[in-house]
C-alpha cells in the first residue's frame, strides 16, 4: 500500500494534467501537487490548447493537493503568455488552493470561479 499525505493522495504521485476538448472550450484538469515536477506538463498542455484556437481556456485545480509558485508561476504565465488573447478561468476553492492565490494577490489578477460549472457558464 502507497503512503499517503493528509490530503489522501499518495506520496511520490507525480500528478497529471489532462486537456479535453468541450466544443470550443478547452479543460485542463490538474490531479496532485502542482509543483515544480508537474508545472512543465501544465505549460506544455496550455501552449498547446493555444494552438486549439479555443473561445475559452479553463484551467481545473479542483484535484490539486499541493499548490507551490511554480504552478502559480504556471498560472500567470497562461494567463499572460501567449494564449492572452483567450480568456482563461481558473477553478479553485479551499484552503489549498485557493488561499495560495489570495495570499499572492493572483485573485487580483486571475479570474477565480468556485467550480467548473460556474467556469464553463457563460
Amino acid at each position: 500500500m502507497a503512503e499517503r499525505d493528509v490530503t489522501g493522495a499518495s506520496l511520490g504521485d507525480a500528478g497529471s494534467v489532462v486537456l479535453e476538448d468541450r466544443d470550443g472550450t478547452v479543460v485542463l484538469r490538474v490531479d496532485g501537487a502542482l509543483d515544480l515536477a508537474l508545472a512543465p506538463k501544465l505549460r506544455q498542455l496550455t501552449e498547446r490548447a493555444a494552438r486549439l484556437e479555443p473561445s475559452l481556456v479553463v484551467i481545473d485545480l479542483t484535484g490539486v493537493t499541493f499548490l507551490a509558485s511554480a504552478g502559480m508561476a504556471e498560472l500567470v504565465r497562461a494567463h499572460r503568455g501567449p494564449a492572452a488573447s483567450v480568456p482563461l478561468r481558473v477553478v479553485a476553492t479551499g484552503r489549498i488552493t485557493l488561499r495560495p492565490l489570495e495570499l499572492t494577490r493572483l485573485t487580483d489578477e486571475l479570474a477565480i470561479y468556485p467550480s467548473l460549472s460556474e467556469a464553463l457558464a457563460p
